[in-house]
């Protein structure tokens, strides 16, 4: 008997061990379900839109001359424009680049140079110029035609002949070339016939490059800032400019004087325009560039103010300038 009852009780422990192990089993699909579970918690929560930012900015694709848009009427005689002032601050490139949108959104056809190595009128249009290959340096250092390095249709008319880091070494490495300040000159040669208005947005300076400016420009608009230093400088320039015309371009000549970052609300700003007026005269443009939160805004989003404010005073002003250039032939 004690052989049948030790025979029973461990049959007892095999069934109570079996017993124990059956919700040990019984619980790996509880934890799978959980898993499961989270798993869709994830799925649910990727499934969320992200919120959304609005980028206003604008980046112009960087095509090939060969892919600009047809033009759709007869250019005349090209007129080349040199937007010059030794003193930095005054609104060359922002006059650059909303001059030109504004006269090629009036059906004109221009081309843009930036020929400031801060490439300033470039970065304005939405031109990013860590992917542009060639820039006005390689046409001024290396022969390239400006065919090769234009980016047509930036804006409506507009193309634009892009500045990069590079352009910073050219006033050294032009000291040795041949004919160094016919360079600019020679490359927009081909040009003429193709464009209404090129317009070349100088340096604030007096170097190499703004005497190739000088030399390949038919006219100089100087833009003038309404404050106390406004004329500072500017007799230089002027002196500059009759050495060049003297000795390498007599056809040289001031095309026009432009008042920006004007404020008629300020004594100072009705005193610098009075004054500029009265020593320039006649070739003071009626209209003034005011000075608007708007026209600082519009180059950090790469667009002229006419598609960034089209309704704005900036907007405005520069499309009244646009009509009193297309005015003065």
């Amino acid at each position: 008997m004690g052989w049948f009852d030790s025979l029973k009780r461990e049959r007892k422990e095999a069934q109570a061990v079996t017993e124990v192990k059956e919700p040990v089993i019984e619980s790996v699909p509880a934890v799978d379900n959980k898993e499961e579970a989270v798993e869709e918690e994830y799925q649910v929560i990727e499934r969320e839109p992200a919120p959304q930012i609005e980028d206003q900015s604008r980046t112009v694709p960087v095509k090939t001359y060969a892919e600009k848009k047809a033009v759709t009427h007869v250019v005349g005689q090209t007129k080349v424009i040199a937007i010059i002032n030794q003193k930095g601050g005054v609104g060359k490139s922002t006059t650059a680049i909303n001059l030109s949108a504004a006269l090629g959104e009036m059906g004109k056809q221009v081309l843009l140079i930036d020929l400031d190595p801060q490439g300033n009128s470039s970065s304005g249009l939405g031109v990013e110029k860590n992917r542009v290959s060639r820039c006005i340096y390689d046409a001024l250092l290396n022969d390239i035609p400006l065919t090769d390095i234009i980016i047509p249709d930036v804006s409506k008319g507009l193309d634009v002949v892009p500045a990069t880091i590079n352009l910073a070494g050219a006033e050294v490495e032009l000291v040795s070339e041949m004919a160094r300040e016919n360079r600019l000159k020679d490359a927009i040669g081909p040009m003429r016939g193709r464009y209404d208005y090129v317009f070349i947005d100088c340096p604030p300076s007096l170097g190499l490059l703004t005497i190739n400016a000088l030399v390949a420009a038919d006219k100089l608009l100087i833009p003038i800032q309404c404050e106390f230093y406004a004329l500072e400088g500017v007799t230089k320039l002027l002196d500059s400019m009759k050495r060049v015309k003297s000795r390498l371009n007599p056809s040289l000549d001031i095309y026009g004087v432009l008042l920006t970052m004007s404020d008629n609300r300020t004594t100072l700003s009705r005193q610098v325009s009075d004054e500029v007026r009265r020593y320039f005269g006649k070739i003071v443009f009626e209209t003034s560039i005011p000075r608007t939160v708007k026209l600082s805004e519009a180059p950090s989003f790469g667009q002229p103010i006419t598609q960034y404010d089209p309704t704005g005073k900036g907007a405005q002003s520069y499309i009244d300038l646009a009509k009193e250039v297309i005015s003065r032939g």
